[in-house]
């Protein structure tokens, strides 16, 4: 009932800055939660950051500083605009949106995951 689509990843030079976006589309009521995660090559999933429906985040330690989440309620969208890029960077990078279908239901999807490769 909902689904979430990825872009913005791809090859990028250290130091460089990709900006991900993540629109969701369906029968939703309320976004509450929107958050990006990680996975690198032989590494577990980590959350990398997090926006509440009031605007707040919170970042993981190594992305704070370089990283900004960010939404747009009017689009259903999440972004994750990341700035001196490293190539401990490197990952898949997922979305993940929980809120309220307009059914009353509640929903957590992932995103189909973007590939992000930061070269040194």
């Amino acid at each position: 009932q909902v689904q979430l689509v990825e872009s913005g990843g791809g090859l990028v030079q250290a130091g460089g800055s990709l900006r991900l976006s993540c629109a969701a589309s369906g029968n939703i009521f309320t976004i509450n939660t929107m958050a990006w995660y990680r996975q690198a090559p032989g590494k577990q999933r980590e959350l990398v950051a997090i926006i509440t429906s009031g605007g707040s985040t919170n970042y993981a330690d190594p992305v704070k500083g370089r990283f900004t989440i960010s939404r747009d309620n009017a689009k259903n969208t999440v972004y994750l605009q990341m700035n001196s890029l490293k190539p401990e960077d490197t990952a898949v990078y997922y979305c993940n949106l929980e809120g309220r279908l307009y059914s009353g239901s509640r929903f957590n999807y992932w995103g189909q995951g973007t590939q992000v490769t930061v070269s040194s």
